[in-house]
C-alpha cells in the first residue's frame, strides 16, 4: 500500500466524525430553534390571554355606565375600575387561550397598583422529538399582565345646587375631549350616540411591561 493511500484510509475515518458532529451540531440547534418557537407561542397566547380578560373587564364596565349615572358618589371609584366580575373576565382569557391551542393555569385580578389580570397558560403542545431527550413531552408556559389604565377625570359642576338630585358633571379625557353629561336635563339621553363616551374613551387596555 502506498503512502497516498495509507493517508486516505487514515482520513476518512475522522472526514466521518466530523461529519457526524456537524450533523448532531445542526439537529442540536434545530432543537433550540424548535424550543425557541414554542416558547415564543406560549408567550403570545400569554398576551392574548391577558387582553382578553382586561377587554371584558373593561367592557363591563361600560355596560353599568348608564347605571351609575344620577349617583355621583360612585363615580370616581368607577372610573378607578371598579365594578367588574372576575369570572366573565377569565372566562374571556379561557377562549383566547383555547383559541391558541393553550389552556390557562391561573387568572388573577390585579387591583395594586393598577387594575387589570394576569394569566399564567401552558401550551397544549410540545417542542417536539430532536436529538435532546425529553423534548418530545416538553410543553411550555408563560405569563402576562394587561392592566386598564383611566383616560377621564370626573368633575363635578361646581355651581350646581348642593340639594340638586342629579347634578351636571363632566368627563375631561386624553386628547382634550370632554362630556359635560347632564341627568337633570329632561332632554338628557343616554342611549343616543354621542351623548356618552365609548369604552375607549374612558380605559386604555395594555400589557404590562
Amino acid at each position: 500500500m502506498t503512502r497516498t493511500a495509507r493517508d486516505r484510509g487514515q482520513a476518512f475515518p475522522i472526514y466521518i466524525v466530523m461529519v457526524a458532529s456537524l450533523l448532531f451540531l445542526a439537529f442540536a440547534f434545530f432543537a433550540v430553534g424548535q424550543a425557541s418557537a414554542t416558547r415564543n407561542g406560549a408567550q403570545g397566547a400569554a398576551d392574548a390571554a391577558a387582553l382578553a380578560a382586561a377587554k371584558d373587564a373593561r367592557g363591563q364596565l361600560r355596560s353599568g355606565f348608564i347605571n351609575a349615572i344620577g349617583n355621583p358618589a360612585s363615580w370616581q371609584g368607577w372610573l378607578n375600575g371598579q365594578g367588574f366580575l372576575t369570572a366573565s373576565a377569565c372566562s374571556a382569557a379561557d377562549r383566547l387561550a383555547d383559541a391558541n391551542d393553550a389552556d390557562v393555569l391561573d387568572c388573577a385580578r390585579q387591583d395594586w397598583p393598577d387594575r387589570g389580570f394576569t394569566v399564567e397558560i401552558e401550551t397544549r403542545y410540545t417542542v417536539g422529538r430532536s436529538v435532546i431527550p425529553g423534548t418530545e413531552n416538553k410543553k411550555a408556559t408563560a405569563e402576562a399582565t394587561a392592566v386598564i389604565e383611566p383616560r377621564c377625570r370626573f368633575k363635578e359642576d361646581e355651581d350646581a345646587d348642593e340639594d340638586e338630585e342629579n347634578p351636571r358633571f363632566e368627563f375631561r379625557c386624553d386628547g382634550g375631549k370632554r362630556w359635560i353629561i347632564d341627568p337633570g336635563d329632561e332632554d338628557f339621553d343616554p342611549w343616543k350616540r354621542g351623548v356618552l363616551p365609548s369604552v375607549a374613551d374612558l380605559f386604555s387596555v395594555r400589557l404590562d411591561d
